[in-house]
């Protein structure tokens, strides 16, 4: 299969899980998908969106999918192996903790790579971070899946051990944008203007400071240059740089959080008890995994994520 059908929708791309991340994937690639589900319904209402099907187990969906999305709950993943291994050819994982050698311990006959995109690649605007080396993946498959994630945005290489700091610059990245434009909003609106005129006002300042940001790439004025550039000596946005002085500490911290939060772990031992077992599911299907809507991109300590 060459780049060309690739970018042209060419691969048949399987969904196992199909939470938060894995509807936004599929929605940027807009191309009809296998997915499978716990039972949450997610499955069929993304295929109900974008055609495709529902594969009546996870290893049909492998045995038929050119790619093979891991976007399920980490713990399922000895479940979700014992069903695949010697179905799926190439993986992709996106499972969170979870280490490229963690996934090729359990499918040792699958070439195995381990993807962070972020939620923006619903709207082709996306940053994925590729984690290297991909030991065991040809380069038929290396370049098959690069193709597939630059058609939803911009594809980073980053070395393994990196990851959490990639998810911490754009896995979260989302995450911590949103809530930069809410704070902004509520303060707009406190000095009477309509919160949705603000919040216009503010997203489409974002894009075009990033494009700006984008063109200045390599330029020794950089990030700080353009704050500088906007700001007059003695102006309004002086004072208010002036009153953020705290926000290095604030983005900083955030970070920290995140590199600590996915700094790779080891697989639950087998027969483990995953944490917050589904009993239902479980009864509807045996060796469905749950799926994880969040996967590789951070999310607020919940007891109960939807």
């Amino acid at each position: 299969m060459s780049n060309d059908d690739v970018a042209g929708g060419g691969v048949r791309v399987g969904l196992i899980g199909a939470g938060n991340l894995a509807r936004a994937l599929a929605r940027g690639l807009g191309d009809p998908v296998l997915a499978t589900d716990a039972g949450s319904g997610r499955a069929a209402a993304l295929v109900a969106e974008l055609g495709g099907e529902v594969p009546p187990s996870n290893r049909d969906l492998a045995e038929r999918a050119d790619v093979v999305v891991l976007a399920h709950e980490r713990d399922g993943l000895r479940d979700v192996a014992r069903e695949i291994d010697g179905a799926a050819k190439i993986v992709v994982s996106l499972l969170g903790r979870t280490t490229i050698a963690d996934v090729r311990a359990v499918l040792p006959n699958a070439q195995v790579l381990r993807v962070t995109p972020n939620l923006a690649v619903e709207v082709r605007r996306g940053v994925s971070a590729f984690a290297r080396p991909r030991p065991g993946v040809g380069r038929r498959a290396d370049e098959t899946v690069k193709a597939l994630f630059a058609r939803v945005g911009q594809v980073v290489e980053v070395p393994e051990e990196l990851m959490p700091v990639a998810v911490g610059c754009a896995g979260a990245g989302p995450a911590f944008w949103a809530l930069l434009v809410d704070a902004w909003s509520a303060a707009a609106e406190r000095h009477g203007l309509p919160r949705d005129v603000a919040t216009s006002l503010i997203v489409e300042t974002m894009a075009g400071s990033a494009a700006l940001l984008a063109r200045r790439e390599g330029d020794a004025l950089g990030a700080l240059g353009l704050a500088r550039a906007v700001a007059t000596p003695g102006g309004a946005t002086e004072r208010g740089l002036a009153a953020l002085g705290g926000a290095r500490e604030a983005v900083a911290a955030a970070v920290d959080a995140v590199v600590a939060a996915y700094e790779p772990g080891t697989l639950p031992p087998p027969g483990a008890r995953p944490a917050r077992e589904n009993p239902h599911a479980a009864r509807e299907n045996p060796h469905a995994a749950r799926e994880n809507p969040h996967s590789e991109t951070l999310s607020p300590p919940r007891g109960d994520r939807t």
